[in-house]
C-alpha cells in the first residue's frame, strides 16, 4: 500500500514491552512491521466506537481523515490473514476521500 499517501499504525493498549515483542514477531514473520501507538486509556478505541467499559474489543482497521475524524472502520479479527481484502477496502475508502 505504498502508493497511498497514508501513515499506518497498530494501536494497542499493551505495555511498551509487549508492543516491542509484537513488533518483532510481525517483523520476523512478515519481514516488516508497523509502528505501534500506545492507547492505554483507550481514547482511540473510544474514537472508533470500539471501547467496551475498560477494554477495547476491536480487532480490525479504520481510517482517520486529516482532521482526525473517523472515515470508516471495519471489525475483522482476520484482517491480517485476509490482507488482500483489507488492502482493497482501505484503498477504496482512501479513494473516496481524495475524489
Amino acid at each position: 500500500m505504498d502508493e497511498l499517501d497514508v501513515q499506518m499504525f497498530i494501536i494497542s493498549n499493551d505495555t511498551p514491552e509487549e508492543q516491542l515483542a509484537l513488533y518483532q514477531a510481525l517483523e520476523e514473520e512478515f519481514g516488516e512491521s508497523l509502528p505501534f501507538i500506545s492507547d492505554p486509556e483507550l481514547q482511540i478505541a473510544e474514537l472508533f466506537d470500539v471501547k467496551n467499559e475498560d477494554v477495547g474489543f476491536f480487532r480490525g482497521y479504520g481510517m482517520l481523515d486529516t482532521e482526525g475524524n473517523v472515515v470508516f472502520n471495519t471489525t475483522n479479527d482476520h484482517w491480517g490473514e485476509e490482507f488482500d481484502k483489507t488492502a482493497k477496502e482501505i484503498k477504496e475508502e482512501y479513494n473516496k476521500l481524495i475524489n
